[in-house]
């Protein structure tokens, strides 16, 4: 088997979708740290690897991956030993892949615009609209859960684990009431159980919220 290497964080939602991957394939590899606020994803030798200048970033013995949703579908496709976290099934593919689309584009953009700008510039005024925009994420994933435990289906998959990580991130933010999402709570309890779960995601995510907590003033 070839020598993997994950760069990243652990506070970072995406860094975690891959290290619950990683754990779920029981795959060795090696982690390497990266501090954003230290400049370590700028620096000569981080940007021939990735010039984009982003965490994750997958090293598979020379073959360079970054975006965690590209790098959990890759070591699904090579290294499991079955297709339950990511489906060869072109339809139950589909439905997982606008799952990946969703994390992507709609649950996890609101956090990274709010807390970018905190972590590198100290802007802790936010927008009422950015806010909404958290909230409608919820609703959306509190409407997904309707029909299944999990994101597609019965069983855990990497769609699971990308929303999963960003999802549990969020309440750095805002917090997940369990009266109005009590689908979401319940799935992010399910997923607490996974033998993994905490030293891939939970720990990472609450030193995230830790962090951010009490920070941001909300306004119209």
């Amino acid at each position: 088997m070839s020598k993997l290497v994950l760069y990243g964080l652990d506070i970072s939602p995406p860094v975690r979708a891959c290290l619950l991957t990683l754990r779920a394939l029981d795959l060795p590899f090696e982690y390497k740290i990266i501090d954003l606020l230290s400049g370590d994803h700028r620096t000569e030798e981080f940007l021939q690897k990735n010039p984009q200048h982003t965490v994750p970033l997958l090293d598979d013995d020379g073959t360079l991956i970054w975006d965690s949703h590209a790098i959990c579908c890759y070591l699904v496709d090579k290294y499991a030993q079955s297709d339950d976290l990511y489906p060869k099934d072109l339809v139950k593919r589909a439905k997982l892949e606008q799952r990946l689309y969703f994390d992507a584009s709609v649950l996890f953009m609101p956090l990274r615009n709010i807390s970018v700008p905190y972590f590198y510039k100290k802007v802790s005024t936010v927008p009422q609209e950015k806010i909404d925009n958290i909230t409608d994420a919820y609703v959306h994933l509190e409407n997904f859960l309707d029909e299944s435990p999990y994101l597609t289906g019965d069983t855990v998959t990497i769609a699971d684990f990308c929303c999963g990580a960003t999802a549990s991130s969020l309440p750095a933010v805002l917090s997940i009431d369990p009266e109005k999402y009590p689908k979401i709570t319940a799935w992010l309890a399910r997923l607490g159980e996974l033998p993994y779960y905490k030293e891939a995601n939970a720990n990472g995510a609450e030193q995230y919220i830790e962090i951010l907590k009490d920070v941001f003033t909300i306004v119209e």
